[in-house]
Parts: C-alpha cells; sequence; structure tokens
C-alpha cells in the first residue's frame, strides 16, 4: 500500500470524491466527517499526512482546532488546509497554527497530488541527506538533516516540516539573502508574499521562545531574508 493520507471533510460527496480520487494515486486513503471521528481514529495512529476542512459539522473552526491537536502530537506531520475559505485571515490563521499548506477547495486534483507529492519529497529528502550535510551547525543552531531536528544552545526548536525546509535553504548559505522565490521553491511552497512573511514570523517566534534574543534570520527587506553569519 501506498502512504497513509487521512482526510477530514464533512461533507459526504466532496470526501468520497477526495477518498476515491487520491486512492487513484496509490494513496492508502482514510476519511472522516468531523473532528470528534478524526481525533478518536488519531489517538490509536496517525496517519502520515492529513487534509482538513476549517468548517467540521457543527463547528465552525474544526479544522483549526483539529490542527492545534495534531501539532500538539507531532511537530512534523504534513498537515494541508483544503477549504472552501481563502480569505488571507484564514490562511494567515491555519499558517500560523503550524499547517504546511493551504489550499482552496478550487485547487484542481492534480495539482493537490502535487502538493502532497511535494510533502513527502521533502520529508524523504531529509531523511536521505548528502553525507556533507548530515550536520549544519552555526554558533549555538546545530541541524540535523536524517532526523529533521533543528536546536539551538541544545534545546529543540518544534518546527514543521515547511518551515524546517525555509530554516535549511537560509542555513546553509549563512550571510546570502534568500528572496521569497528562492524560498518557495526550495521548500516546494506555491503560496504569496504574506504566507512566507507568515511562516518567516512563526519561525522567529518558536527560536525567540527557547532564546529570547535569538535574532539570526534577518530581514532585508524589499528583498527577502537571510542567516545572520
Amino acid at each position: 500500500m501506498g502512504r497513509s493520507i487521512a482526510i477530514v471533510e464533512d461533507e459526504p460527496s466532496i470526501r468520497a470524491n477526495y477518498v476515491e480520487a487520491l486512492t487513484r494515486f496509490g494513496y492508502e486513503v482514510r476519511g472522516y466527517p468531523s473532528r470528534r471521528d478524526a481525533s478518536n481514529a488519531f489517538g490509536s495512529r496517525l496517519p502520515e499526512l492529513v487534509i482538513i476542512d476549517i468548517g467540521l459539522g457543527d463547528e465552525p473552526e474544526g479544522g483549526f482546532d483539529l490542527c492545534r491537536e495534531l501539532r500538539a502530537k507531532s511537530s512534523t506531520l504534513p498537515i494541508i488546509f483544503l477549504t472552501a475559505r481563502d480569505s488571507d485571515f484564514d490562511v494567515i490563521s491555519g499558517l500560523r497554527l503550524g499547517a504546511d499548506d493551504y489550499l482552496s477547495k478550487d485547487t484542481s486534483l492534480h495539482h493537490l497530488a502535487a502538493r502532497i507529492g511535494a510533502l513527502f519529497r521533502r520529508i524523504e529528502a531529509l531523511k536521505t541527506p548528502e553525507a556533507s550535510e548530515t550536520v549544519i551547525e552555526h554558533g549555538p543552531l546545530k541541524l540535523e538533516s536524517e532526523r529533521m531536528r533543528i536546536t539551538w544552545n541544545g534545546a529543540e526548536i518544534p518546527l514543521t516540516v515547511t518551515e524546517f525546509w525555509m530554516v535549511h535553504t537560509l542555513v546553509r548559505f549563512p550571510g546570502h539573502v534568500k528572496n521569497r522565490d528562492q524560498l518557495m521553491r526550495e521548500a516546494e511552497l506555491v503560496v504569496d508574499d504574506a504566507t512566507i512573511t507568515s511562516h518567516i514570523k512563526r519561525i522567529r517566534k518558536k527560536f525567540v521562545a527557547i532564546a529570547p534574543d535569538f535574532d539570526a534570520i534577518e530581514t532585508v527587506h524589499g528583498v527577502g531574508y537571510r542567516w545572520k553569519p
């Protein structure tokens, strides 16, 4: 069987469509109609990727709550929001909660499959890194590629797959400015500038929680970001 995907969607026909379509792409797919059903199932075993709608039945923010719950269990589980709600506020809220991607329901199935493939490839790429890139160290920062682990003075920073990949991109070339396009390309993201800004803010916040004086990620206005050498 292929990798396991869970889709949490309260509309039965939409849920069935996605389950059937993603099964055709070779994945092992399970659908859940509500946050409660999904939570109960994930209590015993987490899938390898989760696709969540925001409004779930009588819970208009049920998807956000489920995302929070899943992030508490795993910082690296790939999470995609797939929803009819595509206001900037909802997109940024979803990414702030730690989702890796945010797609609207009018996204084509091939595009959705490409995004899923990208998240799985990124996890694979980090499990089998080039020998020279196994561990990258800069001052208090230590990045271990295979384990997708970043520590600062020995304390682990709980990053999502997307956040890890963005830090990885910056840290590999300290002092080099990476523009938003480069960050998107390397993290295999298809998002706008505001989304990249959201991810960077969230990454900084996680470092600051461990090291209040953290300032290694520098904004180069109008250009992009760099890791201070």
